[in-house]
């Protein structure tokens, strides 16, 4: 089937896999070629990409992204997201203390502007460094 990962960007993805596994609003779904179609919500937390069947988890890939939209049919998979950071790309050391500045503008947030944006910040931040530490445990050195 082919997986279609669409940010505002552009695509980052548009390629045939086996396996695509999708944080939604009603939990994590796996998805396989001639799943049933359906429309659903992703939220904010880690795709996991697997291109092949006989794929170890240590070829997987994986990418953080922020809500958006799934659409799913039997021979595709399409979500659009606003963003979508590649695990490969995440730099563990600087999320953290991205993730730390967050925590403290969350802390210190002087209106409620201020602690929406603090908030998303920390759960941006949050599920990257998720990313991070699912590439990190399965891949290979």
């Amino acid at each position: 089937m082919n997986l279609e990962l669409v940010t505002l960007l552009g695509k980052k993805v548009d390629q045939e896999v086996y396996e695509v596994i999708i944080p939604t609003a009603d939990g994590e779904i796996a998805v396989f070629p001639g799943h049933e179609p359906l429309v659903g919500i992703a939220v904010p937390g880690a795709i996991v990409i697997r291109k092949n069947k006989g794929d170890n988890d240590d070829k997987l890939d994986y990418y953080a992204i922020s809500g958006g939209v799934v659409e799913i049919s039997q021979k595709y998979v399409r979500v659009l997201v606003d963003e979508a950071a590649d695990g490969d790309d995440i730099v563990e050391v600087e999320t953290k203390a991205a993730l730390d500045r967050a925590i403290k503008m969350r802390d210190t947030a002087k209106n409620q502007v201020e602690l929406e944006k603090a908030h998303e910040l920390v759960d941006r931040h949050m599920v990257r460094l998720k990313v991070a530490g699912l590439r990190r445990r399965h891949r290979r050195p």
